[in-house]
């Protein structure tokens, strides 16, 4: 089977966006001549990372505005995840439905003992059970990878990157002071706009890594890739027709922890989407169910 290295991807990425941070910080450093403004900016990255660390289940699942479900309002829901949870030797997590027909789906929490899932009313509508459990198998493989704290720091660092470059902006234009003993203010305007550029695009490589990992691990935990690939294919024509709102900043801030992209967009925007396109994903499925033996396979 192909192997991504995703745990290195993973640690080379996050690296990066510290040193984009770093660079930064050495700007502003050299602009101000103190470096109270990277304890600063250091101090609140790691506040902001302990909180949407500690609280990121909370915040997904409010911004979904979706309700914890029992075993009787979801049966097959819960039946598919308690079979998956023994199978992988992990705690079975809270269930959540949240209203909205746009199919799509999450899985969130610091760790496998507070994790929570979340399907929509859409995506349970449109999948049937086997390509439900592709699905769940999927969403599983992100808490049992650890993937929340990886998105949490991502989303942390470049927040702060995007706000030391507006900080950094903000001095050139009305703060320069040029002469021999200032920054160099076009340098510094340079670094305020291409940063967050910078920051996006290490965020979105991240959650691409994770989410091929989880497509990869999934199926083997399910033993069913078809199963998944046919559910993408029905959740992107699915949110084609019923994409989520892209001006409401909840669902924004949460879109990177679902399975698919809810939001429509083309162009500039797809370089920026933070999942991988749907065909690679599929075609990767198909290979790893030719190759490897699966329930399902095609030859």
């Amino acid at each position: 089977m192909h192997k991504h290295y995703n745990g290195l991807k993973t640690v080379l990425l996050l690296g990066g966006m510290w040193a984009v941070l770093l660079v930064i910080g050495a700007v502003i450093a050299g602009a101000t001549r103190s470096s109270v403004f990277i304890v600063i900016f250091a101090v609140i990255g790691l506040i902001g990372t302990a909180y949407s660390y500690w609280n990121s289940d909370k915040l997904a699942i409010r911004s979904m505005r979706a309700i914890q479900v029992t075993p009787q309002q979801a049966p097959t829901m819960y039946r598919i995840v308690h079979d998956l949870s023994q199978r992988a030797g992990q705690p079975m997590p809270r269930l959540f439905i949240a209203p909205t027909m746009s199919p799509n789906a999450f899985a969130t929490g610091r760790n496998p003992e507070n994790a929570a899932v979340c399907c929509t009313e859409g995506i349970l509508q449109i999948l049937d059970e086997r390509e439900l459990r592709g699905v769940l198998g999927h969403e599983l493989m992100h808490v049992y990878n650890r993937d929340i704290l990886t998105s949490s720091v991502a989303a942390a660092v470049a927040g702060l990157i995007t706000s030391a470059a507006q900080f950094l902006q903000f001095a050139a234009i009305f703060g320069g002071r040029g002469g021999d003993r200032g920054g160099n203010p076009l340098v510094a305007l340079l670094m305020a706009f291409l940063a967050p550029v910078a920051a996006m695009v290490i965020q979105m490589a991240i959650s691409r890594t994770r989410e091929y990992d989880a497509d990869q691990e999934g199926a083997q935990l399910t033993g069913d890739p078809l199963a998944l690939a046919s559910a993408l294919r029905k959740i992107e024509g699915g949110a084609s027709q019923r994409p989520m709102n892209p001006n409401d900043q909840q669902l924004v801030n949460t879109s990177h922890l679902m399975i698919a992209n809810p939001f429509r967009g083309g162009g500039l925007k797809s370089m920026f989407r933070t999942h991988p396109s749907t065909d690679d994903r599929v075609a990767r499925l198909e290979n790893m169910a030719r190759s490897g033996g699966f329930y399902g396979r095609t030859n």
